[in-house]
């Protein structure tokens, strides 16, 4: 028979280990001498403290769960209490207990720390909901949309709270930018009835002109036609796709009958020589105009000036063409300034590409919460195969916010 201070073994191989409530089976020992036998289970117990210490220091330095410690702690107990290692169970069993009571504390703590971080989150949602509020009802429809579009990725990157709340400030969130997309859209379709209306009103423009292009009732005529100009301007832009041939033909329909009357008034080309050097000079302040860093500012200048070369009257038929085509690329440049404009502010547009690179960011964040779900489980296989499916998408979000840097969102 062999024993130590925390264990013996008897004739019979059979290993005993002392507790204070007396000695407990280890188990049998048949295989060799019974210091082997002691030898054995007391190296069953020193795995178990290195075991505890590495829990322990588990607990203290890293992010285990409660849950998992707690699962950990469970599993080294069952072995204390099987007696199956020979050494101070007692001493184990004490330092689980302190254990476990680290593992409530940090319990309680994490507790707190969500319940300050769901605070948090919430002060931050309401905040952004009233923002939104706020902005429903701007006019600012570049500024306010863009901002809108930011108070939507602030929002995914806070915490969910729970699901009534959530959906409560989720629905005022939502229905204060539908309510500003709704004004938006009525507000750019509007600016579309316009221009509809500025079309119609130019054909009837455009008729007239073509049917008094041959008149020869040069006075009455010319007064007539500088009436259409001003119906014209007055009118408004009509869609591009119309507005350049409507003013060809309406030009046009003008060069038929003031070049029939410049040949009348041969007399007059002294004068149009001279309208020549002034609408030269007119051409040359309009140039300066590009490229167009100010829409407003130089829309505003370009009418000036148009008003003043207007008013000047014609130039020799053969000079024309030159000296127009320098107004006309003046003002090409600035519709098309106009038309850049209008394709950063076009609502539809805009809504789809945001609506798509919206769905390509749901599909990414429920994949990482796939990933983080199948890591906690131990699932690393389905974890990869997530993870390559994440890439993808991922891939195809960042060429959605590519194009929506396009529309200036």
């Amino acid at each position: 028979m062999s024993s130590d201070p925390w264990g013996r073994v008897d004739e019979t191989g059979t290993v005993y280990v002392r507790t204070a409530e007396g000695e407990k089976v280890v188990g049998s020992w048949q295989a060799g001498t019974p210091e082997e036998a002691l030898a054995y289970f007391e190296r069953k117990y020193e795995g178990l403290v290195v075991e505890i210490g590495l829990l322990e220091k588990r607990v203290k330095t890293t992010d285990l769960s409660a849950k998992d410690a707690q699962t950990a702690i469970e599993h080294i107990r069952t072995q204390i209490d099987e007696h199956h290692a020979v050494g101070d169970l007692a001493a184990l069993s004490a330092r689980l207990d302190k254990l476990v009571e680290s593992v409530d504390s940090r319990r309680e703590e994490r507790k707190a720390q969500k319940a300050k971080q769901t605070d948090e989150a919430r002060a931050a949602k309401e905040a952004l909901v009233t923002e939104a509020e706020e902005l429903a009802r701007s006019e600012q429809w570049r500024s306010a949309g863009e901002r809108l579009r930011a108070l939507v990725d602030t929002w995914k990157g806070l915490p969910r709270l729970d699901r009534k709340s959530d959906d409560e400030l989720w629905h005022r969130f939502s229905h204060a930018r539908s309510a500003f997309s709704k004004r938006r859209k009525a507000h750019f379709a509007q600016l579309d009835a316009q221009r509809e209306d500025a079309r119609k009103a130019k054909e009837r423009l455009v008729a007239e002109a073509e049917a008094l292009q041959n008149s020869t009732d040069w006075g009455a005529t010319a007064a007539r036609y500088r009436e259409l100009m001003a119906d014209w301007k007055a009118a408004g832009r009509a869609q591009r796709e119309h507005e350049d041939d409507l003013w060809n033909r309406f030009r046009g329909a003008q060069d038929v009958f003031f070049a029939a009357r410049s040949g009348v008034f041969a007399e007059r080309d002294a004068e149009q020589t001279e309208n020549l050097k002034l609408k030269e000079e007119l051409a040359g302040e309009a140039e300066k105009l590009l490229p167009v860093t100010d829409l407003k500012a130089a829309r505003a200048a370009f009418r000036a000036v148009n008003e003043r070369w207007e008013a000047i009257g014609h130039v020799p038929r053969d000079a024309r063409p030159k000296v127009e085509g320098r107004m006309h690329a003046v003002e090409r440049a600035i519709q098309e300034a106009e038309e850049a404009e209008w394709r950063r502010t076009n609502p539809e547009a805009r809504a789809r590409a945001a609506g798509l690179t919206g769905q390509l960011q749901d599909a990414v964040d429920k994949l990482r919460g796939q990933i983080e779900a199948a890591r906690a489980a131990g699932n690393d296989a389905k974890a990869d195969k997530l993870s390559k499916e994440l890439e993808g998408r991922q891939a195809l979000l960042d060429q959605a916010l590519k194009g929506l840097e396009e529309f200036g969102g």
